[in-house]
């Protein structure tokens, strides 16, 4: 696989929520509108669009990306920290969701232990 493209009203304003909130690191910014960054071995491109999903929950959603700690309870509590607010769960305490600020889902879980 090459990279993930996530489509964000304004990926300069996007970029502090992935950098900030998640920890993702920045790569580039691309002809001033493009955002690369990088988490581990993985790359991201946020990039201009509209996120047309508007769904309520995690389980409704069309896609979700799937991020792994190995200690969930620490990395939930880093990331309330730093702003986020989590919006239930996959029908798992250990299964955490939540979106960015355009409505792009997210699951938050330790991979060995659910």
């Amino acid at each position: 696989m090459g990279h993930i493209e996530l489509f964000v009203n304004d990926p300069a304003k996007s970029l502090e929520f992935y950098n900030k909130v998640l920890g993702f690191e920045l790569i580039e910014i691309q002809n001033e509108k493009f955002v690369w960054l990088s988490s581990g071995s993985y790359t991201i491109l946020l990039r201009p669009g509209k996120n047309s999903d508007g769904y309520g929950n995690y389980q409704s959603a069309k896609t979700g990306m799937v991020l792994y700690t190995d200690n969930l309870l620490k990395t939930a509590d880093e990331f309330k920290s730093r702003g986020l607010i989590f919006k239930g769960t996959d029908g798992s305490d250990k299964c955490l969701t939540f979106t960015d600020p355009d409505g792009n889902w997210f699951q938050l879980v330790d991979p060995n232990d659910h």
